[in-house]
């Protein structure tokens, strides 16, 4: 093992940590806008105290998002000296603009709505966590348009031995970016609305065991089938609307999937290759949802539309790379992307599933039934390990790649960097994010077991939009 390895690992490894928070933050906060809306347009108190609980949950995972972020840039300048020299000039601009206009949207307006509750017009404090929310996805699209831009590089130029931007327009518009933008941010929604989903059925079963054991706390309401326990209105209220946006995102995931399939076999036939293990060139390439079943033709319907299409396979497609490029090996970690590209899948649809099961049970106000409640719990564990191995599809697919084309991994790497180096600093942050780890779950495990905090409301007739509504407590912590 030689410094690039470690490095690649401690990259690898410190990006998987911090990518955990990041879908998390762009769902769970347009979630909590969309609950503050409802309770805006109703005065409703279970919308006021489902926003509340939200919004603490989305303000532990966002502060950790952003500590985590930060080791990202370190590394930059650490490992991967040579890598940013050759990108600098390209992706100066879009990270830019995501510090300077996205993130920048995003802190402020986040700070005022959480120190404006009760000193703002209801108005104004309802307009901040929707620019903060706008500003989380903006601050996805100008990342996302710089990763785009190492699969497939557009719009630039490269100049003793630097690629120099020609064309902003371009980079922000590339086709991968225009796939993969609204691809990732759609299955952030998915893990976002998994985590509510969770969340909702582990407070359901909680305040149903509550009232089994007596707890006289736990309000009774009344339904058409009988008398329920718990607070039916707001869990059911967050549950519902988790599963609306889980099979929404769901369909956006398909439909945008579709498209960076037939991007990748234009413009990474490798990644696509190694996806499902083809070695060859083949016309008609078949699929295999799993070892030893084929479906045939799948692969090129789904990658060209086109059944007899010619699929590029691995071996062939080494051979082309050694012509073009020079001796290397130019082949990913096959069985990596090939399992990450079944789990992504196969963990993506079960979570799009059990939101469709959810709406139907949860039809005409019928009430949760307990095993749904208990079996919502997986949407906690599966859209997040789904996400995680789309990006581990993503980025090792394109392997040995740094940037597609133009600069290897292994000629990215700092020329000065050691073994020991990086094994130090890996250790560190591994170290540290454990650390960090134990603090965001505990923190979260005590925020949902505590549940929703009591409100004293003021009837929205009460409550004008002027200096005096600045002076009436609307929460009570």
């Amino acid at each position: 093992m030689d410094a690039l390895d470690l490095a690649r690992w401690q990259f690898g490894v410190t990006t998987v940590y911090h990518f955990l928070f990041v879908p998390l933050t762009i769902g769970l906060g347009v979630f909590v806008a969309g609950l503050q809306t409802a309770w805006h347009r109703t005065g409703k108190e279970h919308y006021l105290r489902l926003t509340k609980f939200f919004g603490k949950l989305f303000l532990i995972n966002f502060a950790m998002g952003v500590v985590t972020g930060l080791v990202q840039e370190f590394q930059f300048g650490m490992n991967w000296s040579r890598y940013s020299t050759f990108v600098g000039d390209v992706f100066g601009a879009p990270l830019a603009l995501e510090a300077l206009l996205a993130f920048f949207l995003e802190s402020t307006f986040l700070g005022l709505w959480i120190f404006g509750w009760d000193r703002l017009p209801k108005r104004i404090h309802l307009a901040c966590i929707w620019a903060a929310a706008i500003g989380s996805n903006l601050s996805a699209y100008f990342i996302l348009a710089a990763n785009a831009w190492m699969k497939h590089p557009v719009g630039y130029e490269v100049v003793d031995g630097r690629a120099r931007m020609t064309d902003l327009w371009a980079v922000l518009t590339n086709s991968t970016a225009l796939a993969q933008v609204p691809h990732v941010v759609a299955a952030a929604f998915i893990v976002a609305g998994g985590f509510v989903i969770a969340v909702s059925g582990y407070r359901i079963l909680r305040e149903r065991r509550q009232v089994a054991d007596g707890d006289a706390t736990v309000p009774m309401a009344r339904t058409a089938r009988g008398r329920v326990p718990g607070d039916p209105a707001m869990w059911r209220t967050s549950l519902r609307a988790a599963l609306v946006m889980t099979a929404i995102a769901g369909a956006v995931v398909a439909g945008t999937g579709d498209m960076s399939g037939q991007l990748l076999h234009e413009q990474q036939p490798m990644k696509l290759a190694a996806a499902e293990g083809l070695r060859h060139d083949e016309k008609g390439a078949p699929f295999s949802p799993v070892p030893g079943v084929e479906v045939p033709s799948m692969l090129s319907l789904l990658a060209a539309h086109d059944p007899a299409a010619e699929i590029q396979g691995i071996e062939d497609i080494q051979a082309r790379y050694e012509r073009q490029y020079g001796a290397a090996d130019y082949r990913p970690n096959v069985p990596v992307v090939y399992w990450s590209f079944r789990v992504m899948i196969g963990f993506g649809l079960s979570t799009v599933g059990l939101s469709l099961l959810g709406l139907w049970l949860t039809r005409r106000r019928r009430p949760t039934p307990e095993w749904f409640a208990r079996v919502s719990l997986l949407a906690l564990p599966l859209p997040t390990l789904a996400i995680v191995a789309g990006w581990l599809l993503s980025e090792i697919g394109r392997q040995p790649w740094t940037v597609q084309g133009e600069l290897l991994t292994a000629a990215g790497v700092s020329p000065g960097v050691s073994l020991t180096e990086v094994a130090i600093s890996l250790s560190i942050f591994t170290a540290l994010y454990g650390v960090l780890a134990l603090a965001e779950a505990k923190l979260l495990a005590r925020h949902i077991k505590a549940g929703p905090e009591p409100v004293a409301t003021v009837p929205p007739q009460a409550r004008p939009d002027d200096d005096a509504a600045r002076l009436t407590p609307t929460l009570m912590y």
